[in-house]
């Protein structure tokens, strides 16, 4: 399988992606494109227009993350994967948000690296057997619950995540500031938040990059 397949690799840290690609090259992957940081690594797949991309997440410049939407965004076709040291929710979520195609942790086996890739290219999403089904769970339930907002309320959501006031969401969607805490408490109450001061706002905070990719 692995010589049909053409790939490019991303990380920041040179001694992990020189071993990730001596493993994929010695198994007969075609490893046509590499990167240190995540503008180089948008460059080389938006030229090469790999099969795949193995991205880290945390690199300097853009984020994995990054670098698939913008590559989405530019009409990219390579399928993406994730491979990287985080495992909780937060992440989790992110890569459901982005649709990523897989996501896998380093300290995975090359196996599993493997057979991610061969269900990726079978047009499967697939998700490192090391990630607790906490985490999937949760991912998928906050995924579900962002759903159920309105356009309207998507909108206030995405400029509450901006840390924008009230005032100036009112003024700037030309709505009173009542119709805007009425939509805060219809967010919170979707969303099944705790009714305190500034939960939505905190929630918002921490769920940003979520937010406004959606």
């Amino acid at each position: 399988m692995g010589k049909n397949i053409t790939i490019v690799t991303a990380d920041d840290h040179p001694m992990l992606l020189k071993g990730l690609n001596d493993e994929l090259t010695s198994n007969g992957y075609n490893i046509i494109g590499q990167a240190n940081n995540g503008i180089q690594a948008l460059e080389v797949i938006l030229k090469l227009q790999p099969q795949i991309a193995l991205l880290d997440i945390d690199m300097p410049m853009l984020t994995g993350f990054e670098v698939i939407k913008m590559a989405r965004e530019k009409g990219s076709k390579t399928k993406f994967i994730i491979l990287s040291f985080h495992k909780e929710s937060y992440y989790i979520v992110q890569a459901k948000t982005f649709q990523i195609d897989g996501y896998l942790l380093k300290e995975d086996s090359f196996f599993e690296i493997e057979h991610c890739i061969k269900e990726v290219m079978d047009g499967n999403i697939y998700f490192s057997k090391s990630i607790d089904e906490q985490p999937l769970n949760i991912a998928t339930g906050e995924l579900k619950r962002l759903k159920l907002l309105t356009l309207s309320e998507t909108k206030i959501l995405k400029l509450i995540a901006q840390e924008i006031s009230n005032h100036d969401i009112a003024n700037s969607l030309s709505l009173s500031i009542r119709t805007i805490e009425k939509h805060r408490s219809n967010i919170i109450n979707k969303l099944d938040l705790k009714k305190e001061n500034n939960a939505l706002t905190n929630w918002a905070l921490v769920n940003r990059s979520i937010i406004l990719s959606q």
